[in-house]
């Protein structure tokens, strides 16, 4: 499975999800809260494969973005950057990811991290009904966003934590335009962002 898995033992290990495109300040600072918030022992950034068919442009390469993960986490023990999608029939749906991992880590209890955005859409995930029956899933609202808690489903809560503006994207832009991106991703992986992006 490589070295980014605990081989045994009982663990609870959080999963957030996302393309990565690239790792920033933003994502560090939201799983140290997940981690923290949660009273877990790891959180593993598991990042997803380029869909074969929805070829995005502006996506750099999966061991790219894989390299850059697990670079901007190297000086967090509780961090792992996971290729584990990469090897899943494409394209990845959240709950195959997470009944593999069940199997393969049997020990291990998994809760999800859900951006507010994609919880407005969450009815609409594949098997969306067994995920939140078998699994904890941990909320952060976007900007500006309200989700109200007494709305939520039993085993959902919200992630409160502070927003932090940051956006791959818009990272992204600032590398084409040659403009700085000191305090938007962790310095370890600046150069490497500004090279490849």
């Amino acid at each position: 499975m490589g070295e980014a898995f605990p081989s045994s033992g009982e663990a609870s290990i959080g999963i957030f999800g996302g393309s990565f495109n690239p790792i920033h300040n933003g994502h560090i600072a939201l799983a140290k809260a997940f981690l923290e918030k949660e009273n877990l022992d790891e959180v593993w950034f598991m990042v997803s494969p380029q869909n074969p068919f929805k070829v995005n442009q502006q996506l750099l390469a999966d061991h790219l973005r894989l390299d850059l993960v697990r670079k901007a986490t190297a000086d967090n023990p509780h961090f792992k950057a996971s290729d584990y999608e990469f090897r899943l029939p494409k394209p990845s749906y959240t709950w195959n990811t997470l009944q593999h991992l069940s199997h393969d880590f049997p020990t291990h209890r998994f809760t999800l991290l859900v951006g507010g955005d994609n919880w407005e859409a969450f009815d609409r995930w594949y098997h969306a009904e067994d995920i939140l029956a078998h699994y904890p899933i941990v909320v952060y609202p976007r900007h500006n966003q309200r989700i109200s808690e007494t709305s939520l489903p039993h085993g959902v809560t919200i992630l409160q934590t502070p927003f932090i503006d940051i956006s791959s994207t818009d990272i992204r832009q600032r590398v084409s335009q040659g403009k700085a991106i000191d305090g938007l991703v962790p310095t370890t992986i600046i150069s490497d962002v500004q090279r490849l992006y």
